[in-house]
């Protein structure tokens, strides 16, 4: 069975950091691209930051580029977002996705939603002072 650990959210405060982990099972983590995406209140999921298979390619929402980084360590089935300078409009639930797709990625643009087949269950990011 596919699962995705997402952990690390919490209270911080306008201008603060924070890293998210997630952590894949049940299937060949270093075959496929992962995501960080995220519901705020009252919103829909929209996708943050995408990573591809090796980890040398990486995409982002022009809400967050500058400012948070997507990393990932094969070797421990995990991919990370780091956030810094984070806003009150950053508050949401952030969830890890795993492509449906072996080694697929997509170029120069945020995967649509289609592209995912598993969400996890999702860490509460909350930016307040």
């Amino acid at each position: 069975e596919v699962q995705l650990q997402a952990s690390g959210g919490g209270l911080v405060q306008p201008g603060g950091s924070l890293t998210l982990s997630c952590v894949g099972s049940g299937f060949t983590f270093n075959q496929y691209a992962m995501s960080w995406l995220r519901q705020a209140p009252g919103k829909g999921l929209e996708s943050v930051a995408s990573i591809n298979a090796g980890g040398l390619n990486t995409n982002y929402a022009d809400f967050v580029k500058g400012r948070s980084l997507i990393y990932r360590d094969n070797t421990r089935n995990t991919v990370y977002l780091q956030m810094a300078s984070l806003e009150p409009d950053d508050t949401a639930v952030y969830f890890c996705a795993k492509f449906k797709t072996p080694r697929k990625w997509v170029v120069g643009t945020m995967p649509a939603m289609y592209e995912y087949d598993k969400k996890g269950q999702g860490t509460q990011v909350t930016v307040s002072s």
